[in-house]
């Protein structure tokens, strides 16, 4: 007979969804709370579901913390991926709905939290660090070589460095998603003419 309880389960047979839902309250949890400070208990509580539970879906603090942020960075990139590959939309639109999925997103309290823990914790991630922002500016590159055809390959990847640079300082001068879209869009307008 087929034990129901979690805990015994195999990875595989985890019910379809949870593992994520699980990682979304740990980053949530660890931006809330810091790497350091975060207890497996409070990760565990926040996502409703045992601390031995935990344990069978992730071996340790570390091995969860590197996964919540691996499928945060795997959403955002996929998601900008996709919008700038969209070529019904004007450049100007995917490139701010780009940066709105990669860097705006992380606009406000909780969200200045868990990119302060990425970026406190640089050593616990690996290379997802350096991999997920070279590909997102692969995506930003290639859309404006696109979608700018008088553009050399060279300006199109100077003009996704500044973007990206200009995003992230735009990010730590506003309060709120709407006010990093609205000065976010200036920079476009000036860079993509």
């Amino acid at each position: 007979m087929e034990s129901r309880n979690p805990e015994v389960l195999s990875s595989s047979a985890v019910e379809p969804g949870r593992r994520e839902a699980v990682l979304e309250s740990a980053l949530e949890t660890f931006g809330r709370f810091g790497y350091r400070k975060t207890s497996m208990e409070e990760v565990a509580r926040a996502a409703h579901i045992s601390r031995p539970g935990l344990y069978f879906l992730f071996s340790s603090k570390q091995d969860l913390f590197r996964a919540a942020v691996a499928q945060a960075l795997e959403a955002d990139v996929s998601a900008a991926e996709s919008l700038l590959a969209d070529e019904h939309l004007p450049l100007r639109d995917r490139l701010l709905g780009a940066f709105d999925r990669w860097t705006g997103r992380y606009i406000g309290a909780l969200a200045r939290d868990v990119s302060s823990v990425v970026e406190e914790n640089p050593e616990l991630l690996g290379t997802l660090t350096v991999e997920y922002p070279i590909r997102f500016a692969g995506a930003v590159t290639s859309a404006l070589a696109t979608g700018l055809p008088a553009v050399q390959r060279g300006d199109a990847e100077a003009i996704a460095q500044t973007l990206g640079s200009v995003s992230v300082g735009i990010k730590y001068q506003v309060s709120s998603r709407e006010d990093f879209l609205a000065r976010l869009g200036v920079a476009i307008d000036l860079l993509v003419r």
